[in-house]
């Protein structure tokens, strides 16, 4: 097995200076050339530096912990992939946990966080905002950055253009002549939900259209919540022809209820959804949705993160680039023109 003198022999340079360089010290003063030398002559020794030596010199474990509402969710998938990539560009691992690990006074929580198990945490709360109360203490001595939430009592954020999602969802159903428009939204606690609503009212008032308050809901952001939100918005006389849905979780659940109240979509109802997924695609018909940048999130998450395990000062980011981006498929179509008397 290779050692930091093989490498240091291979790439002609000090033992420190190797030591320096691999294990990303921020103290590094050498050549961007001499740089990549010395990580080109640790590829070809295939050098494996020993983590468990290593952590107990530096006091972390070069692990991050990586906490969602549900594991099973498809939309976190992008997140992860963002997360991890950008973690093994400085040969971190990510552990991945739910919400209901970190309850307060949960065992899981001190085992997960405790014990110098992780160096940080990425945290997407969900609708549970007592759960970033039970990570107070860990946050006191390590970093955390919350995702797509501004909480008081953690020191930054890193969060999505929601409200530039949501007008531009809203705006689509304009486009193609829609004036009497749903909205699904999460619970009202949720910051996502405030942001969300606030881009489609400032929509709607952009066109000059009126929000009928009938026609808004604020359930939550599960299937089971978007097929409640459907059924108090269909089951009426006075029903909307197009539906903007706040997740697109919840948007699979309004197409259900549609089918089962004899809706047809898109025919008597338009859905646009926010976030894109794989059950986007493949629900039926395909969901019209806004792709968010969930990958870019992760990776600008960790790189945050990372900041402060190094001693950086805490900052809240809005990860904007790319732009939220409309894909259009068969759950959106013009309004069907008024019988003629």
């Amino acid at each position: 097995m290779a050692t930091l003198n093989d490498v240091a022999a291979r790439a002609g340079v000090s033992v420190s200076a190797v030591s320096r360089v691999l294990s990303d010290a921020p103290e590094t003063r050498v050549s961007d050339e001499t740089r990549e030398r010395i990580k080109r002559a640790a590829r070809e020794l295939d050098y494996r530096p020993n983590s468990a030596g290593r952590a107990l010199r530096s006091a972390r474990s070069n692990v991050v912990a990586l906490v969602v509402p549900d594991l099973m969710n498809a939309i976190f998938i992008e997140l992860v992939r963002g997360v991890e990539d950008a973690a093994i560009q400085h040969d971190y691992l990510v552990l991945m946990g739910r919400t209901e690990d970190i309850e307060p006074g949960d065992e899981r929580a001190r085992k997960l966080l405790g014990e110098g198990r992780v160096d940080a945490l990425l945290l997407q709360p969900g609708d549970r905002p007592h759960v970033v109360d039970a990570i107070a203490g860990f946050a006191e001595t390590k970093p955390v950055v919350i995702l797509n939430s501004v909480e008081a009592n953690a020191p930054g954020s890193a969060t999505m253009p929601d409200e530039a999602g949501a007008r531009t969802a809203v705006r689509h159903l304009i486009e193609l002549g829609h004036e009497k428009i749903g909205f699904v939204g999460g619970v009202p606690e949720n910051p996502t939900n405030a942001r969300r609503a606030s881009g489609f009212r400032n929509e709607m008032a952009a066109a000059g259209l009126e929000v009928d308050e009938g026609l808004t809901t604020d359930f939550g952001y599960t299937p089971d919540e978007g097929v409640r939100a459907a059924e108090q918005l269909l089951s009426g006389d006075w029903r909307p022809t197009a539906i903007f849905v706040a997740n697109v979780n919840a948007a699979i659940g309004v197409l259900s209820a549609a089918r089962r109240l004899g809706v047809s979509v898109p025919e008597d109802l338009s859905v646009v959804a926010l976030h894109d997924s794989w059950t986007a695609e493949n629900s039926w018909p395909p969901l019209t949705t806004v792709k968010m940048p969930w990958y870019e999130l992760g990776q600008r998450a960790f790189d945050e993160v990372y900041r402060r395990i190094r001693g950086e000062t805490p900052t809240s980011i809005v990860v904007d680039d790319p732009a939220p981006r409309l894909i259009v498929r068969e759950s959106t179509a013009r309004p069907r023109a008024p019988r003629q008397p």
